[in-house]
């Protein structure tokens, strides 16, 4: 799962999941740790086929995010994302880059 993630990251690919039995399409821009358990902040594209009627950037538990699949679908970086909150402070393993 996390090979995916880092591949999504760098090629900047969307990803496809199931979270909380919604079929998503997540843009990750980070990948970090939170009290010892991996975690990505991603934008969401869409939600069971439809983009979302608010753009933000949300945290998602990886444990929660079952059978994750590369699309090709490419992103670009959204201006939520800010790497520099404390909150990655040396708990980053990898985030998109300009």
């Amino acid at each position: 799962m996390t090979p995916i993630i880092l591949e999504a990251i760098v090629r900047k690919h969307a990803i496809a999941a199931t979270y909380n039995r919604v079929e998503m399409t997540l843009a990750p821009h980070i990948l970090y740790t939170k009290h010892g358990d991996l975690h990505i902040d991603a934008v969401a594209l869409e939600r069971d086929g439809k983009p979302p009627k608010e753009i933000k950037l949300g945290t998602y538990k990886l444990a929660g995010l079952p059978a994750i699949r590369l699309t090709p679908r490419a992103f670009s970086i959204n201006g939520l994302f800010k790497p520099g909150d404390p909150k990655y402070a040396d708990e980053t393993i990898m985030a998109i880059e300009a």
